[in-house]
């Protein structure tokens, strides 16, 4: 099971997505902060690395907007950085 942090609202409860076995394959939840540490203790979460949140990020983006149009946008920003 992994978790993702996503923020913390009002200092009280915990916005997170909770994945099991795929973390690309989640549910956004929000609980209140003691109830969310309870819920990692009992399902033995592991917090997701930086490197899975961007991969997650990047799988997300693929499906959103299409490998051609992700592609596009970086050759632009390339473009732009030789400038």
């Amino acid at each position: 099971c992994y978790v993702r942090q996503r923020g913390v609202i009002d200092d009280r409860f915990i916005e997170f997505d909770f994945a099991i076995g795929d973390p690309s394959l989640y549910v956004e939840m929000v609980l209140p902060v003691a109830a969310f540490e309870q819920f990692c203790r009992l399902n033995r979460v592991q917090m997701m690395t930086e490197e899975q949140a961007q991969a997650v990020d990047a799988d997300m983006e693929k499906w959103r907007y299409g490998e051609d149009a992700l592609q596009a946008d970086f050759e632009q920003l390339n473009h732009e950085d030789q400038q």
